[in-house]
């Protein structure tokens, strides 16, 4: 004979929750920084061949260093812009104006490395090309994108680092 308490904690009873479905990925990509890294780069390389294609424009007109920093801002806002929604997933408003503001931040340090690159290659050889001049900022490019995916990650969108 059942108990007159066992019908009534049936009714009660909440159904099982189950977790909420997760992507599993294979291999490497299990690693959210991998999957970042690989999002990073096609942003990059879209960022970087419209900074190329800027500079040289600009460079027909102006000097090198006003060249470059004019190129490095545009696309840098840009960048933000892209690695915030497709690197990190953040589709919200919410905090977009203080990430493009630590964005500038991160323009500055990329200038300071392609300007000064630009600057040792100017002192360097003085008679240097726009073709020269395009190589320097590239490699010195890689630095800054190294340098700004690792304070991205680790602090701008810090909060979307698992994705």
């Amino acid at each position: 004979m059942e108990s007159p308490v066992a019908p009534s904690a049936q009714l009660t009873q909440q159904p099982a929750r189950r977790a909420p479905a997760t992507r599993h990925y294979p291999g490497i990509f299990r690693f959210p920084a991998v999957r970042q890294l690989i999002r990073f780069t096609g942003v990059g390389v879209i960022c970087t061949a419209s900074s190329l294609a800027l500079y040289a424009l600009l460079r027909q007109w102006v000097d090198p260093q006003l060249a470059n920093a004019a190129a490095l801002i545009v696309t840098s806002v840009m960048n933000t812009a892209l690695n915030r929604r497709l690197t990190f997933k953040i589709t919200s408003n919410r905090k977009r104006a203080q990430d493009h503001l630590n964005g500038l931040i991160l323009i500055a340090i990329a200038l300071l490395i392609t300007g000064g690159s630009l600057g040792i290659l100017h002192a360097v050889h003085p008679a240097s090309t726009v073709s020269d001049e395009l190589w320097t900022t590239t490699l010195s490019g890689f630095v800054a994108t190294a340098l700004r995916f690792t304070l991205l990650r680790h602090w701008i969108f810090r909060r979307a680092r698992h994705i």
